[in-house]
């Protein structure tokens, strides 16, 4: 469903150019859902974005290439590129408030999304808009499609937003941090929710969070992201249980789980990421690794192996199995 080869994305503009992507290889096979995690900053509602073209195409520079459904989405022509957002690919956006036209009810935003993609009347187009409410379970369905975004409670809006994306039946769903704004309770109800329609709608997804919680809570696969570069992939299983990547060991021991003692510290990563606009020669991650070595320092590390699933950018993969932590069951 997605092939990125060695893809490249850099902002420019600023005072210096930003490499905001550097060589992100990834595929997503039909049916699957990968999630792409890391701390802000890293490059993955980046990479998310450039499977549609969003970002302004005078200020970005993207090298590599971008297959969706077979199709190079780099090399698109403007009126093809339009057919295919929402109608092969089709994203959820971060902040429901900001990505919804304020001035329209939701109700109308999806049925123009429905009449732009498919010849069917006003009246039909509504009815599937209905249709769609009541999958997501957005309670009083009717009244809600005449409601505008800011009449909606957070968690309403974000269920809107799924149902505007799903409105003209995509093969591939881009979800950009859709929990983030919520409170707790509803962000797991969010993520129920998603999983439920891949599933029954066999839909591909994308899925970035800054949660490896949230990650393994939806995702087949996870792509653990650092300075606009995939450190570490594998099956969700493979990376909560043996990862091997000293970043990926640190966002999991700087996190709870439910056997941790009352008043147990939390470890923390020290330092800060890179700046992107002047990126070390080596592993950008080697200045807050306890395992660097001035090799790191000198030379990106190769990809490393580990199964047919697994593999880990970094040359000290069998010490980072030693400080891994010990997830319970």
């Amino acid at each position: 469903m997605v092939s990125l080869r060695d893809l490249t994305v850099t902002f420019s503009g600023g005072r210096k150019p930003v490499h905001a992507v550097n060589g992100v290889s990834l595929e997503l096979q039909r049916g699957e859902v990968v999630a792409l995690i890391g701390e802000s900053g890293s490059g993955k509602s980046v990479t998310l974005r450039t499977l549609l073209r969003l970002h302004p195409e005078r200020r970005t520079q993207v090298g590599g290439q971008v297959r969706v459904a077979g199709r190079d989405v780099l090399a698109m022509p403007q009126p093809e590129l339009a057919d295919f957002r929402g109608k092969v690919a089709s994203m959820i956006f971060q902040e429901p408030l900001l990505a919804l036209d304020p001035v329209y009810t939701v109700g109308a935003q999806i049925v123009e999304s429905i009449r732009r993609h498919e010849p069917v009347s006003a009246a039909e187009a509504h009815r599937r808009a209905l249709g769609l409410f009541e999958r997501v379970r957005i309670p009083s369905p009717e009244r809600r499609l005449a409601a505008y975004p800011h009449e909606m409670s957070g968690g309403m809006r974000q269920r809107a937003m799924i149902a505007l994306a799903l409105a003209c039946r995509p093969q591939l769903l881009l979800a950009d941090e859709p929990t983030t704004a919520l409170d707790a309770t509803v962000q797991i109800q969010i993520l129920l929710l998603l999983r439920e329609l891949q599933r029954d709608l066999g839909l591909s997804v994308v899925f970035v969070t800054h949660d490896i919680g949230a990650a393994v809570e939806v995702a087949d696969r996870i792509a653990v992201m650092y300075a606009g570069r995939i450190v570490e992939e594998g099956t969700a299983r493979e990376l909560i249980r043996s990862p091997r990547h000293p970043y990926t060991i640190a966002l999991l021991k700087s996190r709870a789980h439910g056997s941790m003692v009352r008043g147990t510290q939390l470890e923390t990563i020290d330092g800060a990421p890179p700046d992107l606009s002047a990126l070390p020669p080596g592993c950008a991650f080697a200045e807050r690794c306890t395992l660097a070595t001035q090799a790191c320092r000198a030379m990106q590390p190769p990809t490393i192996e580990l199964t047919s699933t697994h593999r880990a950018r970094c040359v000290h993969t069998d010490a980072a199995a030693s400080i891994a932590p010990v997830i319970p069951a």
